[in-house]
């Protein structure tokens, strides 16, 4: 039979289509989402990244604005920047495109975003109010697993969840939004024994490891829900996730493919936030 395919392209399509009348119903009562894009040096995945983000914003209608500095940027140089936003009235989402280059303290650039403004929700004020289950932003790339999964009516609530991964970006939060949803949750990473143990006993199991295709069929039980966070690319150029595709395909319920699969939706979650800042729905100081 084979996995069900969770298509993130399409539904992303979906979701924007929805949040491009929003933005226009909000654009005929005077409020305009505007999203501030900070990029440092030329790493060309980041530049990538960002120009995705551009093209995002035009097609819902939310306006935007890339900064682009200099890889030599000082610190406190790129937190005026930051300071300026911030104070800015017409600006609703702040978000620094990361990694940044080593001489600056990324901790230090998410902690100086204003948190109704950080709509990558990276800032601890926004962490901490994930964690206690308050209304905030939800960083990106978790929310858009969530949304990819009730896309589906896949139920959350009492099932074993395993996240393969402990990343800030995404294993943590991931971990505690599927808690949020009344999972039970199993964390593992490069320091797990035997993987394969917890990996099997998972009814959603999550892997955000960064290899390509290290995760086979004999890592999950018969109907596993699998969501590949993973993009590699390899030597011929092809991009590929985590988990191999067609061996897992035949075995796992439902699968995420690499591409079209979370990436779309991580940038989409991003507009979403966008649009929720801009409406200030979050009560945030």
């Amino acid at each position: 039979m084979g996995a069900e395919i969770i298509n993130g392209k399409e539904l992303s399509k979906s979701l924007k289509g929805k949040m491009k009348k929003e933005v226009s119903i909000l654009k005929d009562k005077g409020l305009i989402p505007h999203l501030t894009v900070v990029l440092v040096g030329d790493n060309p995945a980041s530049k990538s990244y960002v120009s995705g983000k551009e093209k995002a914003s035009r097609e819902v209608g939310i306006s935007s604005e890339i900064i682009h500095l200099e890889n030599s940027i000082a610190e406190k140089d790129l937190l005026e920047v930051i300071d300026k936003l911030n104070k800015d009235k017409n600006v609703h989402g702040i978000l620094v495109q990361l990694p940044l280059p080593e001489h600056i303290q990324e901790q230090h650039v998410i902690e100086a975003i204003n948190p109704a403004k950080d709509v990558d929700g990276f800032h601890p004020i926004n962490i901490g109010r994930m964690m206690t289950g308050q209304d905030t932003f939800l960083p990106c790339t978790p929310y858009g697993i969530i949304t990819m999964l009730k896309s589906k009516n896949i139920p959350m609530e009492g099932r074993h969840a395993v996240i393969i991964g402990r990343s800030n970006i995404v294993g943590k939060p991931i971990g505690q939004m599927l808690l949020n949803e009344h999972a039970t949750v199993t964390y593992c990473h490069s320091r797990t024994p035997n993987l394969k143990e917890h990996t099997t006993k998972a009814d959603i199991l999550i892997v955000a490891i960064g290899k390509a295709n290290v995760i086979t069929a004999d890592y999950i039980k018969e109907d596993t829900v699998v969501i590949d966070v993973g993009i590699n690319r390899l030597d011929n150029g092809k991009l590929t996730g985590d988990v191999h595709f067609e061996e897992v395909e035949r075995k796992a319920a439902y699968l995420t493919p690499v591409p079209r699969g979370v990436g779309p939706m991580t940038i989409t979650m991003l507009l979403e936030n966008t649009i929720k800042a801009a409406k200030g729905l979050t009560n945030i100081d």
